[in-house]
């Protein structure tokens, strides 16, 4: 069967997970009480931060409270959507001002300027929000990438480890599992994106222990140009 829609990651897959945790990270624990002061009025701000509460079992908390739960969520690096949201809101500042580009691997900008050029669909899954991986595809080293794009995908739809969020995507593209092709440097992702009934492939870039890290049932290519795709 043709592969008709590319899903992809972004840390360890298409971008250095080094820039989301040495840059993006740092930058959204430093300004976060700031933000949150400054925005804690706007509607979006305000939904997200109960939705932290909620999440926490907190019924009902000072501001002061939920912003140190954000931050010992941000040390941990819990894939909370509610922390997810503020932080992508906190990065576009970021991108806005200049402060910092996000990272891409050459050979994954020439895959899929590649596979754009061939008319083939390329979808974006990451833990971090729709509006951060939009930002981050936005202001890169190679330009906007957000044209090549046809859609992005959060844990709104779904935990990246679990098959139904996998099978909710094709449904939204309207493409089969079988011709979508998965990306990723986890092996967890990629199970469940294979029990969905997607094609799989490991990347393994710069994630701790790669290298040492089963491969399981999954083909693997150290870069986008090992792909036969």
């Amino acid at each position: 069967m043709p592969i008709e829609a590319v899903l992809v990651d972004i840390e360890g897959t298409v971008g250095s997970v080094r820039f989301v945790h040495d840059v993006l990270f740092p930058y959204a624990r430093q300004r976060l009480p700031a933000f949150i002061e400054t925005h804690g009025d706007r509607p979006e701000v305000q939904h997200w931060l109960q939705e932290a509460a909620r999440e926490a079992g907190i019924i009902e908390a000072p501001r002061g409270e939920i912003i140190a739960l954000l931050e010992s969520w941000i040390d941990a690096d819990r894939k909370a959507t509610p922390l997810k949201a503020l932080q992508g809101m906190i990065w576009a500042e970021g991108y806005a001002a200049g402060d910092f580009e996000s990272h891409l691997y050459p050979d994954a900008v020439d895959k899929l300027r590649a596979w754009h050029a061939q008319g083939l669909p390329l979808y974006v899954y990451s833990s971090g929000s729709v509006e951060a991986q939009v930002q981050y595809f936005g202001h890169t080293g190679f330009g906007d990438l957000r044209p090549i794009l046809s859609g992005y995908f959060d844990t709104t739809t779904g935990p990246k480890r679990e098959w139904r969020s996998y099978h909710a995507i094709a449904g939204q593209i309207g493409v089969a599992p079988a011709n979508v092709l998965f990306l990723s440097d986890i092996t967890a992702e990629l199970d469940a994106a294979a029990l969905a009934g997607m094609r799989t492939y490991l990347i393994r870039r710069d994630v701790p222990d790669a290298a040492a890290a089963p491969a399981g049932p999954h083909p693997v290519a150290n870069e986008f140009g090992e792909l036969p795709y």
